[in-house]
């Protein structure tokens, strides 16, 4: 259980800095690229947790290039080149500070919220009498700011527009994206059997056009329930079959975190640990329809190294 690799220290010819998130490491490159690695860290309630998880990195890396590359004819994405199965190359891209969530059903914050007792988020006005993981009429958006340190907030359309975050016209830009990009995977995850529930996708501007940047339809971005299942489960009350982050989430719950300040983190056992690989595996498989190769984990530090000089050398021929 120590093929996870939880930080990388990368030295590139034209680094300029780097920016260590929940769980990437991004390399400024000539204030012109942007490299990306996904390593193995895992957060939750904007925690990193202790211990890595093997093979979430590549799992990520992977599904979010396979997906930007089968919705890039909807909006132009950062990626160039997938120098390694843990790496990203893309276009450098000016972000904007809000996140754009999108949701077809009742469940995770928002059903959390509204078992409160709250009606409306983010401006959504939400139907008495809905149940737990219930469909949406139609899809809703639940913008969240783009936190660079803590927590994520809710945040409406008005407010993002009233406080400069984003303009109206780009905003409403941003939302036909969301909304497309949504029906896309949507579509792409009911053919592997799958409901794409939740997902949230991010954009930036280059050249003075907004493109996507930054994963999408990962397990860490979005939820996924079984279709076969969710009709039967739903009317009987009962949880879902969930592949996506939620159920780490349950587990420190269950454990007595919930990410407030004070709370220790709950140890993770080498079988927990293995549970949560083999689920980010499954999804891997379920979502691609492909088997997961499993890459070179006897040094990865090395073998992320090795690839991504060899790559930024012969790019900058």
């Amino acid at each position: 259980m120590n093929q996870a690799i939880i930080e990388s220290k990368l030295d590139l010819e034209g680094q300029k800095d780097v920016y260590r998130g929940k769980v990437r490491d991004v390399y400024n490159l000539e204030d012109k690229y942007l490299l990306m690695l996904a390593t193995d860290r895992i957060s939750a309630f904007d925690v990193v947790l202790p211990r890595g998880i093997p093979y979430k990195g590549q799992v990520l890396n992977q599904i979010a290039a396979k997906s930007l590359d089968a919705t890039e004819d909807i909006v132009p994405n950062w990626k160039i080149a997938v120098p390694d199965p843990m790496v990203t190359f893309g276009r450098k891209c000016e972000p904007f500070m809000v996140e754009m969530v999108i949701r077809g059903y009742l469940t995770g914050h928002a059903w959390r919220e509204y078992r409160s007792g709250k009606r409306e988020i983010c401006g959504e006005t939400l139907p008495e009498g809905m149940k737990e993981n219930q469909k949406f009429d139609k899809p809703i958006i639940t913008p969240t700011t783009k936190a660079l340190e803590g927590h994520d907030e809710d945040i409406s359309k008005d407010e993002i527009i009233a406080n400069d975050l984003v303009s109206k016209q780009d905003y409403e830009k941003l939302e036909k994206y969301t909304y497309a990009l949504f029906e896309r995977g949507t579509q792409m995850a009911e053919d592997k059997g799958l409901i794409l529930v939740d997902t949230k996708y991010e954009f930036g501007i280059f050249d003075n056009k907004i493109y996507l940047i930054d994963e999408i339809h990962t397990p860490d971005s979005s939820r996924y329930f079984y279709l076969d299942e969710y009709r039967e489960r739903f009317e009987k009350g009962l949880p879902q079959k969930q592949l996506s982050k939620e159920f780490v989430r349950e587990w420190l719950m269950e454990k007595g975190f919930h990410g407030k300040e004070g709370q220790q983190i709950p140890e993770m056992t080498d079988e927990f640990v293995n549970q949560v690989s083999e689920r980010y595996i499954e999804l891997y498989e379920k979502i691609t329809g492909e088997k997961f190769e499993k890459a070179d984990v006897s040094d990865v530090p090395s073998r992320v190294e090795n690839n991504v000089k060899r790559f930024w050398e012969a790019y900058n021929r």
